[in-house]
């Protein structure tokens, strides 16, 4: 599989437009070369680099295996039509949908856009945390690709 960003290049910044305190929209994301069988994906963007230990940004599942690609600024809304229906869960800032960066000052954090692919749906309902969407993927993995981005304040 294959992941990659029209807005940004793994392992290199990403843009304001992406942070937090910024504009705080989602990246545009798209993958090809897909797993034979795959019936669905997930999504889970996490700084590995927070103070606090791993911290959830983005939970994104039930994108049906037609999609490939997610534009800039998904909207945060539990449940996108226009995505085929895919589902949003709550991310560690207790909120629905994408929040970006938003390290404390000084080094760079590392953000992992993790793409999976499913041989099932997961069954969740809208809100699932990222806690609750790894484990409803135990066994439906057919691959797994991801993407990094850098950011600092």
């Amino acid at each position: 599989m294959n992941l990659q960003s029209d807005d940004f290049t793994g392992g290199n910044r990403l843009p304001d437009q992406h942070a937090y305190a910024r504009d705080n929209q989602s990246p545009a994301l798209k993958w090809t070369d897909l797993p034979e069988g795959t019936k669905e994906f997930a999504i889970i963007c996490d700084d590995p680099d927070a103070p606090v230990g791993t911290w959830v940004h983005w939970v994104i599942y039930g994108i049906h295996s037609s999609i490939r690609r997610l534009e800039r600024g998904v909207a945060k809304s539990s449940e996108l039509k226009e995505v085929g229906g895919a589902k949003q869960g709550k991310n560690d800032f207790g909120q629905v949908g994408y929040d970006g960066p938003h390290p404390p000052p000084g080094r760079p954090h590392r953000y992992f856009f993790r793409l999976f692919a499913l041989s099932e749906p997961l069954g969740l309902g809208p809100g699932a945390t990222a806690t609750q969407i790894r484990k409803a993927m135990q066994g439906r993995i057919l691959a797994e690709q991801e993407i990094v981005g850098m950011y600092s304040r």
